[in-house]
C-alpha cells in the first residue's frame, strides 16, 4: 500500500463518509483523509481555491445540490475518482469524469481494499483503462442483481419477477415477500442478504422490517417527529415508516 495517500471525500451523508473514512483507515493507518466535501458547491469552491495536495477521491454522486459531475466539469480535475454511489445508472458518465472504478453501496471493507489495490496497480504501472475494460465494468455494474426468485410454494417452485414484488417484510425471522397481485411468499434470504442483491435504483430499505419496490410507492406522508410514512399497494397491515435519519436519503432516492 501507497504511504501517506492523500485522499478527499465527496459525500453529503455524514455517516457515510464517517464509515469510509474509518474503514480506509483500517486498511491503512496512513491514509489521510485531506478534507470531506457535502455538496456541489462546497467541492467546486474547495477544489478551485485550496492548494492542498491530494491523490485520489472518492465520491458519491448525487449530492443534496445536484450531481458530483458538475464539480469535476467546473474544476477540470486531473487526479483519479473512485465512484461511491446508491445508484447503478451513472456508470459511463463516471468513467467519463476520471473515474477507475465504481461502487455501489452498501459497501464493505473488501470492496474498499480491493478499489485501492485496483489504484495502486493503475498508478505503479501507469496503465489507461481501455474501452474492453470499461465495458465490462459497466455491465459488472449494471448486471449484478437478481431478476428473479425461485420460491418454493405448495409443493412447487415458482419464478417471480423481482421487479413485481411490492415489499419485502420480516417477522419472527421470517421473510415475506409480497407481490404486486397480492400473492405473499416466504423467502430463503434475510433483510440484509435482499438489500445486497436487489437494485438500490428499484428497491429501498425503509426500517428494519420493510424493503419496498419504487413503483408500489402510492404515496408518501410526514409523519411525527420528521418521519415520513409511506402508502403503498397492495397495502401492508403494519406501517412503513421512514425514520428522520433516513427520510432525507428516501427522498433523494424517490426523486430520481
Amino acid at each position: 500500500m501507497k504511504p501517506n495517500l492523500r485522499i478527499i471525500l465527496i459525500e453529503d451523508e455524514a455517516a457515510t463518509a464517517r464509515n469510509l473514512e474509518y474503514i480506509l483507515k483500517e486498511i491503512n493507518p496512513d491514509i489521510e483523509v485531506v478534507v470531506i466535501l457535502q455538496s456541489v458547491t462546497e467541492g467546486i469552491d474547495w477544489l478551485t481555491t485550496t492548494d492542498s495536495d491530494y491523490d485520489l477521491i472518492f465520491s458519491d454522486i448525487r449530492l443534496s445540490d445536484g450531481l458530483s459531475f458538475e464539480i469535476f466539469k467546473q474544476t477540470n480535475i486531473k487526479k483519479p475518482v473512485i465512484f461511491v454511489t446508491a445508484y447503478n445508472d451513472y456508470a459511463i458518465e463516471a468513467f467519463r469524469n476520471n473515474g477507475i472504478d465504481y461502487i455501489l453501496k452498501p459497501f464493505d471493507r473488501e470492496e474498499i481494499q480491493r478499489t485501492l489495490l485496483k489504484y495502486n496497480t493503475l498508478i505503479a504501472s501507469d496503465i489507461k483503462i481501455k474501452k474492453e475494460a470499461l465495458l465490462k465494468q459497466i455491465e459488472s455494474v449494471t448486471n449484478r442483481y437478481r431478476k428473479s426468485f425461485l420460491i418454493h410454494y405448495c409443493g412447487r417452485l415458482i419464478p417471480v419477477e423481482a421487479a413485481k414484488i411490492s415489499w419485502f417484510y420480516t417477522a419472527n425471522e421470517i421473510v415475506y415477500a409480497h407481490t404486486t397481485s397480492g400473492q405473499q411468499y416466504t423467502v430463503e434470504f434475510t433483510l440484509e442478504q435482499l438489500e445486497r442483491d436487489l437494485s438500490p435504483e428499484l428497491f429501498f430499505r425503509a426500517n428494519r422490517q420493510f424493503i419496498i419496490n419504487r413503483n408500489a410507492i402510492n404515496a408518501v406522508e410526514y409523519f411525527f417527529n420528521g418521519r415520513l410514512l409511506i402508502k403503498i399497494h397492495p397495502s401492508s397491515q403494519e406501517q412503513i415508516i421512514v425514520s428522520k435519519a433516513k427520510a432525507m436519503m428516501f427522498r433523494k432516492w424517490l426523486d430520481q
